[in-house]
């Protein structure tokens, strides 16, 4: 699995993951300080961090285009370089629209990644490893929000909010350098990687004949898209605000704050890191990879559905913590199933385009779930509602996966 330079593929991937969630947390676990600073209302808190996702979910499907037409190497090595570059812009902001224009700059930045990535392991690994390869580089984003809240909280308490950017920009740059000089789009073709290929059910490489389009309508792909918004809200739920609300609704300090939001992103690593090697499990055992795929989001889903509407109904910390960690742990089994789908359904000249659609669509939670949460926690005076709707989501997800995604039949464009 690792031969051929695939584990430095492997390990770079796993870092930029890492970096990824470390420079996206980091606004989150600051927030309830940049609150204070620029004198912000729940309102207007929500609408920054939903200001990201405004340019996030956009590029990623620019990102993922981008991906199948000029290759993966050079669409993640540019957005790391810009990403990191518009954190550290955030250091430099004075108000409201100073940092809304900074997070939606930001977004665009990180927008490319995942796309990317899943174009970047279609590309050097077999289909009978693709699942692991994936938890594997991905995984790295659970470790990245784990060790922000400690390490930007620190920061944050010692010589400033602001400081945390600065060093996190620098971060990406030396990741830059090693991502230019140490990895090509594809390995070199030879007769063991043809000989591996044989069993991946893409089209030969070479011109596509199924345009973009029919991927785009197709019922598979829309509604494993549904799954990922509800995957996405649950997990933008936590990343945003979990931390705002153990301060204001559990009455923990930032640094109490910052160590207790470890213990999700921890738990999520572990899932994270155990999903794809469950679904290769599966599929190995069965020989259908659509359902190795399907019967992990689905129970997995619901698993997640499940935990959050409790941890919004609890009277402790302790438990809502444990359930948060809960419902983040069978969020990340299911992460890169919905990544595997593509992977497994599409051409490989379609795997960059599609798979970013699919991520934009998902990634709209990230600009409608912050600012709804905001307005609901205004309006009502507690959490308990956004809880239960992320909840709900999930289960709308997880039966839409269960009914409706299937093998895509290619029709074949003469």
């Amino acid at each position: 699995m690792l031969s051929k330079g695939r584990g430095i593929v492997l390990v770079l991937l796993f870092l930029a993951g890492v970096i990824n969630y470390l420079d996206r947390s980091a606004f989150s676990v600051a927030a309830p300080l940049i609150q204070e600073n620029f004198q912000l209302d729940a309102a207007q808190m929500g609408l920054l961090f939903s200001s990201f996702f405004i340019g996030y979910a956009l590029f990623n499907f620019i990102g993922g285009f981008l991906s199948d037409k000029f290759g993966p190497k050079k669409v993640l090595g540019y957005s790391m370089t810009l990403w990191s570059l518009f954190a550290g812009l955030t250091a430099a902001t004075f108000n409201f629209t100073s940092l809304f224009v900074a997070r939606v700059l930001f977004g665009m930045g990180e927008g490319p990644l995942s796309s990317s990535q899943n174009k970047m392991v279609s590309n050097w690994f077999p289909k009978k490893y693709r699942a692991r390869a994936l938890s594997i580089s991905m995984a790295g984003t659970a470790l990245g929000g784990a060790i922000s809240g400690p390490i930007v909280g620190i920061i944050a308490l010692t010589w400033g909010w602001k400081v945390s950017f600065v060093l996190i920009t620098i971060i990406g740059l030396i990741w830059t350098v090693f991502w230019v000089k140490c990895v090509k789009d594809a390995p070199k073709n030879d007769a063991d990687d043809e000989a591996e290929e044989e069993e991946v059910q893409h089209a030969p490489t070479g011109k596509t004949k199924t345009p973009l389009s029919y991927y785009l309508k197709h019922p598979t792909v829309l509604f494993t898209s549904v799954a990922f918004f509800a995957y996405n809200y649950i997990l933008f739920f936590f990343l945003t605000w979990f931390p705002s609300y153990l301060i204001q609704a559990r009455g923990l300090d930032i640094k109490e704050m910052s160590f207790a939001t470890m213990i999700p992103w921890t738990v999520g690593f572990l899932g994270f890191a155990l999903g794809g090697f469950i679904i290769d499990f599966l599929y190995k055992k069965t020989g259908n990879a659509m359902f190795s795929r399907k019967v992990v989001l689905v129970t997995c889903l619901l698993g997640a559905a499940v935990s959050i509407g409790f941890a919004g109904l609890v009277s402790t910390t302790a438990a809502a913590v444990s359930l948060m960690a809960s419902a983040v742990f069978f969020l990340y089994l299911t992460a890169i199933t919905y990544w595997a789908i593509i992977q497994d359904t599409v051409e490989k000249e379609r795997v960059g385009g599609v798979g970013g659609f699919m991520h934009f669509l998902a990634n709209t939670s990230g600009i409608i779930g912050p600012t709804a949460t905001g307005l609901l926690v205004q309006t009502t005076g507690h959490f308990t509602s956004a809880f239960i709707l992320a909840g709900g989501l999930a289960v709308i997800g997880a039966l839409c996966v269960a009914f409706f995604v299937k093998p895509i039949k290619v029709e074949k464009v003469k």
